[in-house]
């Protein structure tokens, strides 16, 4: 398998669901069920950092007397 940080969320996403499916089916031993619950929670964490540096660089520019600010888009604004 690649280096985690290599994988692209898509990527890293795809092989979570493919962990989840193996240990949903439940027909892996317990050494092999144990190795990809490690995997698929490292990749989770690295799907979460991706998703927290996405959302950091999701801005909405507006201007405020003059001046140029960079406010946090907000998800649930308009909802």
């Amino acid at each position: 398998m690649e280096k985690l940080t290599d994988l692209t969320f898509e990527q890293a996403m795809k092989r979570l669901e493919d962990i989840v499916s193996q240990l949903e089916a439940g027909e892996a031993p317990l050494d092999k069920s144990m190795a990809l619950f490690e995997e698929g929670t490292k990749l989770s964490a690295h799907l979460s950092s991706l998703l927290d540096r996405a959302e950091q660089k999701v801005t909405m520019m507006t201007t405020q007397n003059g001046e140029q600010i960079e406010l946090p888009f907000d998800m649930q604004e308009g909802e």
